[in-house]
């Protein structure tokens, strides 16, 4: 199932999607890395955004 485009906000938010390219990049612009070590945080610690900006050395949002 992919992601409601008309949906914003609220949990989906905070979950990193990377299969889909554009959030991937998004995501990748948002917290200063590479698609590549986004891909590598969302393996090691699942696909909740406070998770991967922990993993990256980041602890808040931007």
């Amino acid at each position: 199932m992919s992601d409601d485009k008309t949906k914003t906000g609220g949990s989906d938010r905070e979950r990193i999607n990377i299969h889909e390219d554009y959030e991937l990049r998004d995501w990748a612009k948002s917290l200063g890395t590479t698609p590549e070590r986004i891909k590598e945080a969302v393996q090691a610690v699942g696909d909740r955004a406070v998770k991967v900006r922990e993993y990256l050395g980041q602890d808040r949002p931007h």
